[in-house]
């Protein structure tokens, strides 16, 4: 009977409806590929929000779940390894398009700028881990002031991220937009995929930035009654629903 209500109160909880919006990303991208070719592009909005659909699940069964704590530690663990995957990873998706359309110089910038930012991102979201799970075997609270300062530079990595993929994308288009005007074509394409690039990698650098300044004003005992905690949920929600904007 236990386990009934357990499972009610968990699909009634915002970590069910975020980790369902994941699974409907991953349902809506196979459809697309059954439709179209597999591709690495098109895996990638699959996988970060698979990622993020069991990273919310397991998220609840470590704050909510009466678990031994070695269980809920664990759990901890896999839920930011699988959150840097679902925030980070779906960077590769400007990543995958820029490496095929830039040449030399511009081309070796890039690359080694954007693997310095990911490698950044991997080095905080590991010391968030383990501070993480510090704090579930210790209960000590100090430690949760270190996980807010270590988000800030997590977030405010990924939104380099964005804004260096958005800088080379938008600066390509812009030229070959260029080229078409001065060959008298029509540049209606071009115009379309800057518009549609500065939409969305601007929306992904809005969400890193906000999250990153939402993280420097928490508490540090986290609360998700408290303001910030909700802005910073709001914020995440869209970013579970963004990989919809590029399948």
């Amino acid at each position: 009977m236990s386990d009934g209500f357990e499972i009610a109160v968990y699909f009634q909880s915002s970590w069910a409806i975020l980790s369902t919006i994941g699974i409907g990303n991953v349902l809506f991208g196979l459809t697309v590929v059954g439709i179209t070719d597999l591709s690495p592009v098109s895996l990638i909005p699959i996988i970060t929000s698979a990622s993020g659909a069991v990273a919310n699940g397991l998220c609840y069964y470590y704050n909510f779940g009466r678990y031994p704590i070695a269980n809920s530690a664990a759990a901890s663990a896999v839920a930011d390894v699988l959150w840097m995957v679902q925030e980070a990873g779906i960077s590769f998706y400007s990543y995958a398009i820029l490496v095929r359309i830039l040449r030399s110089r511009d081309r070796m910038v890039f690359i080694t700028t954007f693997w310095f930012l990911i490698v950044t991102i991997f080095a905080l979201r590991m010391a968030i881990l383990v501070f993480r799970v510090k704090v579930i075997f210790t209960s000590d609270s100090d430690l949760r002031t270190t996980i807010n300062e270590l988000h800030i530079g997590y977030f405010a990595s990924i939104a380099l991220v964005e804004c260096l993929s958005a800088f080379f994308l938008i600066r390509k288009f812009t030229k070959a937009e260029k080229i078409s005007r001065e060959a008298s074509l029509k540049s209606t394409l071009f115009q379309h995929l800057m518009r549609s690039t500065e939409i969305r990698l601007a929306t992904l650098a809005i969400i890193g930035i906000t999250r990153a300044v939402v993280y420097f004003f928490q508490p540090s005992v986290q609360n998700s009654t408290t303001l910030t905690s909700q802005i910073d949920h709001f914020f995440y929600t869209l970013e579970c629903l963004f990989p919809m904007m590029i399948l």
